[in-house]
């Protein structure tokens, strides 16, 4: 028994202690079989990676369903020497007998080839004003075929961009905009992508370098000379203006408009920089343009988060509180991703009037603006500073007068002893422009009007119905020189 009992004792004790010794080499193999696993990963996820796939391909794959090609159709009227009437005889006989009827007064012409690029989910589209200022029809292209028409909306000579938007058909998604890199992130030197539709050849990019960052173009070499211009010396050819100058992140630092001459022009592209870009959306992008509401306040376009960059003393905006540095963060309790967002949220407020939420100084806070219809505040300035009210011209008015309703504004009140009412303006006379600009496009004529000093003068356009012998005589053209109180 003691001896069975003993050797049972022994047999255990050795087991545990084999057990032990085996167990001290079960970790490191199982350390070591983890790092070969590990390294064998490595070395496959090594050899998996694309060598031609680098920054630059990553870059073009994030932008390229932003850029747009842009075609554009102008018609002409035909000439009506001797020699066009015969061509159009037979050219109308051809076509009689295929019964297509007769050829148009007017011809339709292909205008010019350019580019452009996705700024909002909605459509909108920045491309160069001279791409399409003489185009009475557009059409643009995605990344993808899809084919759409674009309207033209608004347009800046002094920085030669324009502004479209995409008419959107029935059930389509949301457009890829480009983001836009910060204002003066810009290195010289740093890899430089153009993305364009150069000769009309289709999507095309190129990539050089950013040899400028604030190039002025020679007089005499360049139709356009703006100054402060980026210069690069990737291939920006015919084609290409309107479409994107990006950074190796993706993001527009710029858009494509010139050569520096056809001839020698390798080597020396130019495009307007971000920071105008930025400038140029904020102006388009303004509750007077997009809803006619004066608010007064202008908004840094990109990146977000919005931040207020001027207010206009006594505006709306000035009496809800808002000041410069200010970030709008949300509008009647939404947060806000655009500045066409908010354009949007703030239009469809109850009675123009909107609650927005602020940041200043980390602190956050709640505004409340009451905006004002554009018609009414030029209104409110044609009565403080030339003494007249005007009225939205009535349809049962509007016969007499060889313009639309809606075209021009009747005085209905001309306060006495006013400058208006030195200047011989009555009731019942049709305001139409100010200064040269249509009272029917508010914004223009209201910044006319509201920027002039205390005596200078301003020219109204007017449509007067006068009467002789009892009789009205047919309404006609006319001006009249105030003096601004």
């Amino acid at each position: 028994m003691n001896l069975s009992f003993n050797l049972k004792s022994e047999l255990r004790a050795s087991g545990s202690t084999a057990w032990r010794v085996s167990r001290m080499w079960v970790y490191p193999i199982c350390l070591l079989a983890g790092c070969v696993a590990l390294f064998v990963g490595r070395v496959v996820a090594v050899a998996e990676i694309d060598p031609r796939r680098d920054a630059t391909v990553d870059a073009v794959e994030q932008v390229m369903p932003s850029v747009v090609n842009i075609a554009t159709t102008r018609r002409v009227q035909l000439n009506n020497p001797q020699d066009e009437a015969i061509r159009r005889y037979f050219e109308l006989m051809r076509r009689l007998s295929r019964g297509e009827g007769s050829p148009p007064a007017e011809e339709p012409i292909k205008g010019i080839v350019g580019s452009g690029v996705i700024i909002d989910e909605e459509g909108y589209i920045l491309t160069n004003n001279h791409v399409v200022e003489n185009a009475d029809r557009i059409q643009v292209q995605l990344w993808d075929g899809r084919e759409y028409e674009a309207q033209r909306l608004l347009r800046t000579d002094q920085k030669d961009l324009a502004l479209l938007r995409i008419v959107r058909q029935p059930g389509d998604k949301p457009f890829k905009p480009i983001r836009l890199a910060k204002d003066d992130d810009l290195l010289l030197g740093e890899t430089v992508i153009t993305v364009g539709n150069p000769f009309g050849l289709g999507g095309s990019v190129s990539r050089g370098i950013l040899s400028s960052k604030n190039r002025r173009a020679m007089p005499g070499n360049q139709k356009l000379d703006f100054p402060d211009w980026l210069q690069t010396d990737a291939d920006i050819n015919p084609g290409n203006s309107g479409g994107p100058l990006i950074n190796l992140r993706g993001e527009l630092i710029g858009i494509n408009v010139a050569i520096y001459g056809q001839e020698q022009g390798m080597g020396l592209g130019f495009a307007i920089p971000v920071k105008q870009i930025s400038t140029a959306l904020s102006d388009f992008f303004t509750l007077e343009w997009t809803a006619s509401l004066w608010f007064g306040v202008g908004l840094k376009a990109a990146p977000y988060p919005l931040t207020v960059r001027e207010v206009q003393t006594g505006s709306p905006a000035d009496r809800a509180g808002l000041r410069v540095g200010q970030e709008i963060v949300e509008v009647n309790e939404k947060p806000l991703r655009s500045l066409v967002e908010f354009n949007q949220l703030v239009a469809a407020s109850t009675n123009h009037e909107a609650s927005l939420t602020v940041l200043e100084n980390g602190a956050r806070r709640t505004l409340r603006a009451e905006l004002m219809p554009m018609v009414e505040f030029l209104n409110l300035l044609l009565q403080r500073r030339l003494g007249l009210s005007v009225q939205a011209l009535p349809v049962a008015k509007a016969e007499p007068f060889p313009i639309k309703s809606g075209e021009g504004l009747l005085v209905s009140e001309v306060e006495k002893n006013s400058p208006a009412e030195r200047a011989q303006i009555q009731t019942g006379f049709l305001l139409t422009a100010i200064d040269g600009y249509s009272v029917n496009g508010f914004v223009k004529a209201a910044n006319v009007l509201g920027n002039k000093k205390a005596g200078e003068r301003v020219q109204l356009s007017l449509i007067v119905q006068r009467g002789m012998n009892g009789n009205l005589l047919p309404p006609q053209p006319a001006t009249a020189s105030v003096v601004v109180r």
